[in-house]
């Protein structure tokens, strides 16, 4: 016999932790729909995640290094990717549902702009007077407005546990945990660790471009930053002298198990101590209960902030990227000025959401490329 969606359940009862997030307690979905045959109800939304066509964007996307500028470097449709596995084996070692935390992983980043972080930043400079943009909202609205693919309702109609993972603030009126009756102070486990995977990756393979493009040095990584000290003699402990690509690929290995290693141990200490029995007794608990332990934490801020100052700041990466950015902003107010310019869908919900915002939702949804073309063509010609 076929294993169902109700087999699949009786697993996950069976398997995870009592602190878990379970698909049969799902708080469901805005629309009612009829279960999956052959999934649980987050395996459902991880494929609705993965087939649309904001998740498909992701692949001509900067994550650091401008798109297009190295055949190896991550994008962030790779680094996303990176997110989930990590994310999946943090959940996996503490009893999570992994379905969950791997769907919220693979969506945290389909609100970004073009550009990276540079483009977030432009945005929501420009939109300062009409409600700002930030890319874990830009996320939900996609997957709640913007993707347009099913006959009954805007958006993919993702659980209300999938919502709540894609925001990490909790300020918005109608963020998906304001239930009546029931105000969360904290995000179930599986969002945790999405949200703590995706900076374990973050820093661990920008630190592997950096190295990859000549940006960063080992030697002064070696002397200035402790954790890849600490990586660096745990291979050479192991390996010995390694050709420079099998061991910079190690190091960085290395990193990320210890990471991924701080982060279980430490996580199962705060969960026991916390005396959670329930994902919604996890929700409200003041504090999250997935992260590192303060040593590590110490030690991530400190290649947090040599990242920035050798590689973020530095001119072959943020000289590009400063540029583009230009372009995003002109192409902004080109938009505001000529909306009969933008695409068919942006024009329409210009006359339900507000000219601003239908603009930066169609700029927000470009990859590099695109917003590139869509400069050289309104605008290049007229300068």
């Amino acid at each position: 016999m076929p294993c169902n969606h109700e087999d699949l359940e009786k697993r996950e009862l069976a398997f995870l932790a009592p602190f878990a997030q379970f698909s049969i307690q799902s708080r469901g979905r805005k629309h009612t729909e009829s279960p999956p045959d052959w999934r649980t109800q987050f395996q459902r939304d991880r494929d609705r995640v993965i087939h649309s066509r904001a998740f498909r964007r992701l692949e001509y996307k900067t994550q650091v290094f401008l798109n297009g500028t190295g055949d190896h470097l991550r994008t962030r449709l790779t680094h996303t990717m990176e997110v989930a596995g990590i994310a999946r084996n943090i959940s996996r070692a503490l009893r999570l549902n992994e379905d969950l935390t791997e769907t919220i992983a693979l969506a945290h980043d389909l609100g970004h702009s073009p550009f990276g972080h540079k483009g977030e930043t432009v945005l929501n400079k420009l939109m300062a007077k009409h409600g700002g943009f930030e890319h874990n909202r830009q996320s939900l609205r996609i997957v709640e407005e913007l993707e347009q693919k099913y006959p009954g309702f805007n958006g993919l109609n993702l659980t209300w546990e999938v919502r709540e993972g894609l925001v990490k603030h909790y300020t918005a009126h109608d963020h998906p945990s304001r239930l009546e009756g029931f105000e969360a102070k904290s995000s179930s486990l599986e969002a945790q660790v999405a949200n703590l995977a995706d900076e374990v990756t973050y820093y661990s393979h920008d630190l592997d471009d950096g190295l990859e493009e000549g940006l960063l040095d080992e030697h002064k990584l070696v002397r200035e930053v402790q954790i890849f000290a600490q990586a660096d003699r745990v291979v050479k402990r192991q390996f010995g002298n390694l050709p420079s690509e099998s061991r910079r690929y190690f190091i960085i290995r290395t990193l990320i198990d210890e990471q991924v290693k701080d982060v279980v141990l430490t996580s199962e200490r705060k969960i026991k101590s916390a005396g959670v029995n329930s994902a919604d007794e996890v929700r409200l608990h003041a504090k999250p209960l997935i992260g590192h332990s303060p040593r590590r934490r110490q030690l991530n801020l400190e290649l947090r902030e040599y990242l920035y100052k050798n590689l973020y700041y530095n001119p072959k990466v943020h000289v590009p990227n400063a540029r583009a950015v230009r372009m995003l902003e002109k192409l902004f107010r080109h938009c505001i000025r000529h909306p009969e310019d933008m695409g068919q869908d942006a024009q329409r919900r210009a006359t339900t959401d507000g000219l601003q915002r239908a603009v930066c939702d169609y700029l927000a949804g470009m990859t590099d490329l695109y917003a590139i073309k869509e400069y050289d063509r309104l605008l290049k010609a007229k300068v």
